[in-house]
């Protein structure tokens, strides 16, 4: 721990949101010596034979960075000056930065209509030698019909950032139609409006996609104070590798931490040990990019993920926490793969899965959107993702006889409480503190403090009367409004009341102490 205190404080930026301590409980970013690559082969492919540990391999042997070489930045960056030039979006500037660093290995670019027609149908890519690969999200860039025209017979064209500098250039381009529907409809299994991501980053954007091979002349930052908590795929194994992991388990997340979260991380640590592993490290692991409107803010989860190791909650020994950069999706069963298999290009050989992973309400209807069971059963079928052990959990609920989090025990179900992301949200903007043990204290005290922001914020533009006060509109995902949606909670292990009498709403099972299995195996539980 002495060692990651001292890399965090040479850290050249601190940002106002987490002061400097004298004990980082987080992991800095640190720079990779990487040997150059030939011209004509700008893409950085590492091949990661060096790794030990036992780090489960990225997909193909190698982890694809599509960083171009420092030597050849200038001459790109000229080169991209006199292209035809695409405007991206902030989803779309996501994506670029999932692509350069590998997380879609062996994904090289944006995907051209024979891989966008893969992953809709297949949800994973053949490659040349004939194995499969997981890829259930399409990663495409859309174009309307001028920027078509304005491409014309041109073979390659740059990519801007929001304040039109080149960032990027798309090589071997391939232009083809937008099915906007086909899309939707296989993605997410409805067309129903309301989708957070589609209106966010389809339903306006062009009619064409434009494909192509990547070459990316400058990392992207985002100046918000987290970049150096935004650890690419590389940068995580060679922190796994120092820290001696035999075992990688992710968990993915978009909400705050509470302590029935914690107790299935270090239950799932726990039984790791018991089945002969030596020093499981857990990769905690929330999402960046995208979000809906009523989420609560990266910045404000980073807060109080700090708190959370900060009051031992989690051990910071055996726990690297980083930023994963993907925009959420919200879909369900498909988007999960995507989760899954872009942690085993970071390392991670087990995936902690619960009820609902990715899910959303109804956008129309109140129930949720997708069965609260298919997402792991879905990933212990998945083709590609073989290599991955997935690890279902049991269901965490407030137990009121010992005042803490445990796993449900149906057979004293009244002795339970299930506290929902939705009532832990309202108790948070109401400045009301949930039953002692459910949350570490300065982890609540982040949310009362976001919600109260908000709060004041409200005022301070009602009161300067610049907008006249309306009614919150209905539909949840609406762009401005603060209203949680209903029946939602935190996403890969909320805690809602049962389905049934005596039954948890949140299934699964537990890891089963056994013998260690190769990594090139499942271990489903």
């Amino acid at each position: 721990m002495a060692a990651m205190a001292s890399l965090f404080l040479k850290s050249p930026i601190q940002p106002p949101s987490f002061p400097k301590s004298q004990k980082s409980l987080f992991t800095p970013s640190f720079n990779l010596r990487v040997a150059a690559q030939p011209a004509g082969n700008r893409a950085r492919i590492l091949a990661r034979g060096r790794v030990s540990c036992g780090l489960i391999e990225p997909y193909g042997g190698a982890l694809v960075e599509l960083m171009v070489a420092e030597s050849e930045k200038g001459p790109i960056k000229r080169e991209a000056l006199r292209l035809p030039s695409i405007g991206l979006t902030a989803v779309d500037l996501q994506w670029v930065h999932v692509l350069s660093e590998g997380w879609a290995s062996p994904l090289k670019g944006f995907m051209r209509e024979s891989e966008f027609l893969q992953t809709l149908h297949f949800d994973s890519l053949r490659l040349g030698d004939g194995s499969v690969v997981n890829m259930s999200v399409p990663i495409v860039l859309a174009i309307d019909d001028a920027q078509k025209h304005a491409i014309g017979g041109e073979t390659s064209v740059a990519l801007l950032d929001r304040q039109g500098n080149p960032i990027a250039i798309l090589r071997d381009i391939e232009i083809y139609k937008h099915p906007k529907e086909e899309r939707i409809a296989r993605t997410w299994g409805t067309t129903a409006p309301g989708l957070p991501y589609v209106e966010e980053a389809i339903t306006n954007a062009g009619n064409w996609l434009i494909g192509g091979d990547l070459e990316v002349i400058e990392p992207v930052k985002y100046d918000d104070g987290l970049d150096r908590f935004r650890l690419s795929p590389s940068e995580l194994r060679e922190e796994l590798t120092r820290r001696n992991a035999d075992a990688v388990f992710a968990f993915q997340l978009r909400n705050p931490v509470h302590n029935g979260h914690a107790l299935l991380m270090t239950d799932t640590r726990r039984r790791l040990l018991e089945m002969g592993y030596k020093n499981p490290v857990l990769l905690l692991h929330p999402l960046g990019g995208f979000t809906k409107a009523d989420d609560v803010p990266l910045s404000w989860r980073m807060k109080q993920h700090e708190k959370v190791l900060e009051d031992g909650v989690l051990d910071p020994e055996t726990t690297v926490v980083s930023i994963f950069p993907s925009p959420m999706l919200y879909a369900g069963p498909t988007e999960v793969q995507w989760h899954a298999k872009a942690r085993i290009n970071a390392g991670a050989n087990f995936y902690i899965v619960g009820r609902d992973p990715a899910g959303m309400s109804h956008p129309l209807e109140k129930r949720d959107l997708y069965n609260a069971d298919h997402g792991k059963k879905v990933l212990s079928m998945a083709p590609g993702l073989e290599r991955l052990n997935i690890l279902p959990f049991k269901v965490a609920a407030y137990d009121k006889t010992q005042g803490k989090m445990a796993f449900f025990d149906p057979s004293r179900a009244d002795d339970f409480l299930f506290i929902s992301g939705t009532k832990m949200r309202t108790l948070a903007k109401n400045k009301e503190s949930p039953p002692d043990g459910f949350m570490c204290p300065s982890g609540w005290k982040v949310l009362v403090d976001y919600y109260d922001s908000l709060s004041t914020s409200e005022e301070r533009v009602l009161g300067s009367g610049i907008i006249d006060p309306k009614p919150t509109p209905p539909n949840h995902i609406a762009n401005n409004t603060l209203t949680p949606s209903p029946q939602q909670g935190i996403e890969e292990c909320d805690t809602q009341t049962p389905s049934t009498p005596g039954g948890p709403a949140r299934g699964g099972g537990v890891i089963r102490p056994q013998p260690i299995p190769p990594i090139g195996t499942r271990t489903l539980v």
